[in-house]
């Protein structure tokens, strides 16, 4: 029980962090610093590429307990990481009003530091965190009802709705294809690629130069910021239903994985 609480908490870290780089974007775009914020996404993709290198080799424990004991039941509890990751995407939506007023000053603190780890060390001070306070700013209903006014990007949000669904199933499946065709689990726990990959060509060839599109042209003054922040909420949205959608892809992407492999 305490390893799977230890993975359900990495999940939410990994969800939040993932989708709170929507927030790292706007602010850059609202202090017209978009390479700075660009460049600070890295300390995003720092801690959630470790956060999922520690749940790695925790939930693949879970596998191997799962076929050492018969009792040990793994599905329900690959659902509950994939609803963890629904309530990480959640906590994200939750903080980004606060997220993006204090990327919108992180990104000014940077280009006046002239690197992250000096920005880093003045941000260490207890004024700088008492400041950082006044920047909370809580969630609305008229928010979430603002994001409703106008044409829906109907095309791009669910793309981003099917590339969060895979990336968020695609080791899990893979964990539980393993579990599933034993004989093949070292091919099957590492096989997460051909389900990742999938996603990356979509992202890459579909979402990133959509998004870089409107923000150039937010940049130029062709756009309004205010239809920028209804397109990074409506993504956050989606990445949301995206998780939820994981919950029906984790059973037949695994058993996609066992037919290629057996």
């Amino acid at each position: 029980m305490v390893q799977l609480i230890a993975i359900l908490m990495f999940t939410v870290v990994i969800h939040t962090v993932d989708s709170l780089s929507y927030a790292l974007r706007l602010g850059g775009l609202r202090s017209r610093r978009i390479t700075l914020a660009l460049s600070l996404s890295g300390l995003l993709v720092l801690v959630s590429r470790t956060s999922n290198l520690a749940q790695g080799p925790m939930v693949g424990n879970m596998v191997d307990q799962a076929l050492r004991f018969p009792d040990f039941v793994l599905e329900p509890r690959l659902h509950g990481i994939i609803a963890a990751a629904t309530g990480g995407t959640l906590l994200a939506m939750l903080l980004f009003p606060s997220a993006v007023r204090l990327c919108s000053r992180m990104v000014v603190h940077l280009e006046a530091a002239g690197s992250i780890p000096k920005m880093a060390r003045n941000l260490l001070s207890l004024a700088k965190w008492r400041n950082g306070l006044t920047y909370f700013k809580r969630p609305t209903f008229g928010m979430l009802r603002s994001l409703l006014h106008g044409p829906l990007p109907k095309r791009l949000l669910l793309l981003n709705m099917v590339v969060t669904a895979i990336y968020t199933v695609g080791v899990l499946s893979s964990l539980y294809a393993a579990y599933l065709w034993p004989a093949f689990r070292l091919t099957a726990s590492t096989s997460s690629g051909l389900i990742n990959g999938a996603a990356t060509i979509l992202l890459t060839l579909l979402i990133d130069p959509r998004i870089a599109l409107l923000s150039d042209k937010t940049l130029r003054g062709e756009t309004g910021l205010g239809s920028m922040n209804r397109v990074f909420g409506l993504m956050m949205v989606s990445r949301m239903l995206g998780t939820m959608l994981a919950q029906l892809l984790l059973v037949p992407c695994a058993y996609w994985i066992g037919w290629i492999i057996g």
